[in-house]
């Protein structure tokens, strides 16, 4: 059994990390709102993206339309793009990604496919480099700075060169999708061949009988808006996982000082049992010994 110095050095450790995990949880908190409040502004500005890119599609068609939304007509070659976080500390988000990531990349695998993968975030990098590091194409870290255009812009170039040199057919984006402080959905979302053909997409305004007219034709247009909305896809993505990042770092710390707590109370509890026992030892050889005099 342990000695009560030890149990008092113990619990001294534990509630040092105690305060570690209290301070993150408050830090997580403060940067929950303005990450949560960045993420929905993205959405409404992507989903609108995605209409006006379904509006324009429907009116182009065949060897007019532009590549990035045509697609090769081939499904061999496969670009994953797994968006996850530079840190750790935070629950099972970044685990839940790349899990899904693992297991569509593994299932493409399996079918005879040739896959590729970029990956933004260190944990994304770590957790698939041991098993997929000979098929990575570019990794990239987020940093310190809040998201922005100038982050996603070249992970954009470098999507598209791939795709217009005819390096990869379907291009694949895993992220997480910020629904609340407690739930955070592993999603994928092809980027291209761009799907226009969902009901949220395809859905344009009531214009009273009047029409679209468009300046230069719809197939200039869609060439400047396709690469656009990569970029645009990828900033929402990374934006929902920042949010979802400090909302499971904020949940795994309240439970982390919760359990710090329990364990203080157990270790205390047990220390002053045996300081008790030393004690009461040390009364009764005190008076074993007055007794034997």
């Amino acid at each position: 059994m342990a000695s009560v110095k030890e149990m008092r050095t113990r619990i001294s450790s534990v509630k040092s990390t105690q305060k570690i995990t209290k301070a993150l949880q408050m830090v997580a908190a403060a940067k929950l709102r303005r990450a949560q409040i960045q993420a929905e502004a993205a959405r409404p500005y992507a989903r609108r993206m995605a209409s006006v890119i379904a509006n324009l599609a429907k009116s182009v068609s065949g060897p007019s339309a532009p590549l990035l939304l045509a697609g090769t007509g081939k499904d061999q070659r496969h670009l994953i793009v797994v968006a996850a976080s530079d840190r750790g500390l935070a629950g099972g988000i970044n685990a839940n990604i790349v899990r899904a990531a693992r297991e569509r990349i593994a299932s493409l695998i399996a079918q005879g496919k040739d896959v590729r993968i970029i990956t933004v975030g260190r944990k994304a990098r770590d957790g698939l480099r041991r098993q997929f590091g000979a098929r990575f194409v570019q990794s990239y870290e987020l940093g310190p700075k809040a998201p922005g255009f100038e982050l996603v812009q070249p992970i954009a170039q470098t999507i598209i060169d791939l795709y217009l040199g005819g390096e990869t057919d379907v291009v694949t984006l895993f992220y997480s999708r910020f629904r609340s402080v407690i739930s955070q959905i592993p999603t994928s979302k092809q980027l291209i061949p761009a799907i226009v053909d969902s009901a949220e997409d395809a859905s344009s305004p009531d214009l009273k009988g009047g029409v679209y007219a468009y300046e230069p034709d719809e197939s200039q247009i869609l060439e400047t808006l396709l690469p656009r909305n990569i970029a645009v896809q990828l900033l929402a993505a990374v934006l929902e996982n920042q949010a979802g990042f400090f909302a499971s770092q904020m949940a795994a710390m309240d439970s982390a000082t919760r359990n710090a707590g329990d364990l203080i109370k157990a270790l205390t509890i047990q220390m002053n049992r045996t300081r008790q026992a030393q004690i009461t030892k040390e009364l009764i050889e005190i008076i074993s010994g007055a007794a034997a005099v």
